[in-house]
């Protein structure tokens, strides 16, 4: 049988995390949670496009198309600071749009370029403005927050973020992913009955998901610790 491809591969994050072996915030675009955001948050700018009538909306959500195409080809310094062909890059959307639906979506944008170079502590400003009540792209950009807080340091703040992710998406496709995370991390932290919760909520939650499969190994693991 063929080995299950995943949807994430290890990186290496900064020495506050360095230190635990299975440390699943090891991944090389700050996880799948932030892929699924940018496909949501795509659709939904298309959707504005189309139902928004208001000329300032309008403007917004046409202005930021551009700086998605670069963002999808990871060209993020220009995604962000704009190119000499008319694009002003999304800080500036956020600026000259800000109140609007389009320029609350420049803010996730800014922030997930921010974090794709590396710069944690801009990427959590802009990702903290972000306001949305949906299922998908909410969570999912609470768990790009969480793991940003992580690679900055500060675990308790990036667990904490991750559970509200895992409880806001309530679904099999994000929350076992950041209810591992977070799981991951309040073991490193020394608070093991929290990461045995949050390792139960997959395993009786989500139990179909892929993260539930080797679940009892986690929850074994911070029982005997």
């Amino acid at each position: 049988m063929a080995e299950k491809k995943h949807t994430h591969d290890p990186l290496n994050v900064d020495e506050a995390l360095s230190n635990s072996e299975a440390f699943l915030l090891k991944y090389k675009n700050l996880l799948i949670g932030i892929v699924a955001a940018i496909i949501v948050i795509a659709g939904g700018i298309m959707a504005y496009k189309n139902f928004i009538s208001e000329p300032n909306e309008l403007k917004a959500s046409e202005t930021i198309f551009k700086g998605e195409e670069y963002f999808r080809n990871a060209e993020y310094e220009t995604a962000l600071n704009g190119d000499s062909l008319g694009y002003v890059g999304f800080l500036k959307i956020t600026d000259e749009f800000s109140g609007t639906k389009a320029g609350n979506l420049a803010n996730a944008y800014t922030g997930l370029c921010y974090a794709q170079l590396g710069k944690y502590e801009d990427a959590t400003k802009y990702l903290d403005k972000f306001n949305a009540d949906d299922y998908m792209v909410a969570p999912a950009i609470l768990g790009a927050l969480g793991n940003c807080y992580a690679q900055m340091g500060q675990l308790d703040k990036a667990a904490a973020t991750l559970l509200k992710a895992a409880d806001k998406a309530d679904s099999d496709a994000l929350s076992p992913i950041f209810l591992l995370q977070a799981g991951e991390i309040l073991e490193k932290l020394g608070k093991n009955s929290e990461a045995i919760n949050a390792y139960k909520q997959i395993k009786n939650k989500y139990a179909t998901s892929y993260q539930a499969l080797n679940i009892d190994k986690y929850i074994e693991r911070a029982s005997i610790k």
